[in-house]
C-alpha cells in the first residue's frame, strides 16, 4: 500500500486592473489551474455589477467589496468549501475605500488587501499610505491572536528588499521602495509573518509587476509587490509559492501576474 499524499490547498492572489475588462481572463486561467481560493485586487467594479453568475458557472462563489472606476477587492473560493467570519474593512480606520476583505475558510483565515499605491514620496496620499499600514499593523496582530493559520495577501504596493526590485538604487527613495514603506512592512514581519516566496529557492529577478510602458515586461524591468505572508504555522504547512508570469504576456493583460501559494490542508 503507497503512503497517502497529504491533502493541499492552493491559494493565489492578483491585482487584475479591472475585472470587467479582464474577467476573460480570470475564467480562463481559472480553467487552467486547480485553484481553491483566489484573492483579486482592483477589481474597479461596484457590487451590483459583480459578475457573480459567470464565476459561479466556474465553481467559485464570490465574495466582494468593490468601488466603481478604483480599488475593489474579492475572493473566489471553490464552491465545496463554504466562508465564515467576513470582514470588509480595518475598523476604526474604514474611509469607504474598498481595499480589504477577510473571510474564514475552513479554519485558513484570509485576509485579501489592497494596500494604497501613495502616489509619490511627501504627498498626502503617501502619508496616508503609511498610516494605512500603520492601522493594519494592529489590525493583523489581533487576528494572528484569533487564527494561527492566517495568510495575508494581496498588492502591498510595497516591495520587500533589494532582490524585489529590478534597480533597487533607481527606486530606493521612490515610491513603492522607499525606506518608511519597507519599515512598515518590516513592522508586518515582526509580527511574526514570513514571505511565502522566500521560504523557497527562487530564480532571480522575480517580479509580479511591469509598467505598461517602455517594454517593461519584455526587458524584465519589474517589482515584486504582491505577496502571500503566513503566520508561524502557515509558514511551516507551506509547500510552495510561486509567481505566474504567462498571464502579463495574454492581450490586454493587467499589469500584474497571479502569486500563488500552495499549503498542507487540514480537514475543512
Amino acid at each position: 500500500m503507497g503512503i497517502a499524499t497529504p491533502p493541499r490547498l492552493q491559494v493565489a492572489s492578483w491585482n487584475v486592473n479591472s475585472l470587467r475588462v479582464r474577467l476573460p481572463q480570470v475564467l480562463t486561467w481559472l480553467s487552467q489551474n486547480t485553484v481553491d481560493v483566489l484573492g483579486l485586487q482592483e477589481t474597479k467594479v461596484t457590487d451590483e455589477l459583480f459578475p457573480i453568475a459567470e464565476l459561479r458557472d466556474a465553481g467559485y462563489e464570490a465574495l466582494y467589496s468593490g468601488q466603481a472606476g478604483y480599488n475593489g477587492v474579492a475572493l473566489l473560493v471553490r464552491e465545496s468549501l463554504g466562508t465564515d467570519d467576513i470582514v470588509k474593512a480595518i475598523p476604526e480606520f474604514d474611509h469607504g475605500q474598498r481595499r480589504v476583505l477577510l473571510a474564514t475558510v475552513g479554519d485558513l483565515r484570509i485576509a485579501n488587501l489592497y494596500v494604497p499605491n501613495g502616489e509619490a514620496v511627501g504627498t498626502d496620499k503617501y502619508r496616508y499610505k503609511l498610516d494605512w499600514l500603520d492601522a493594519l499593523h494592529g489590525f493583523l496582530r489581533a487576528e494572528l491572536q484569533r487564527y494561527p493559520r492566517l495568510l495575508v495577501m494581496g498588492d502591498f504596493n510595497v516591495a520587500p528588499a533589494d532582490p524585489d526590485v529590478y534597480a533597487p538604487d533607481l527606486w530606493r527613495d521612490r515610491v513603492l521602495f522607499s525606506a518608511p514603506e519597507r519599515q512598515a512592512l518590516n513592522a508586518l514581519f515582526d509580527l511574526g509573518l514570513a514571505d511565502a516566496f522566500r521560504l523557497f529557492d527562487q530564480s532571480p529577478a522575480s517580479y509580479s509587476w511591469w509598467d505598461y510602458r517602455a517594454g517593461a515586461f519584455r526587458r524584465n524591468l519589474g517589482l515584486r509587490i504582491d505577496l502571500m505572508l503566513a503566520s508561524p504555522r502557515l509558514a511551516r504547512e507551506c509547500l510552495e509559492c510561486r509567481i505566474d508570469r504567462i498571464p502579463r504576456g495574454w492581450e490586454r493583460p493587467s499589469d500584474h501576474a497571479p502569486v500563488m501559494a500552495t499549503f498542507e490542508r487540514d480537514e475543512l
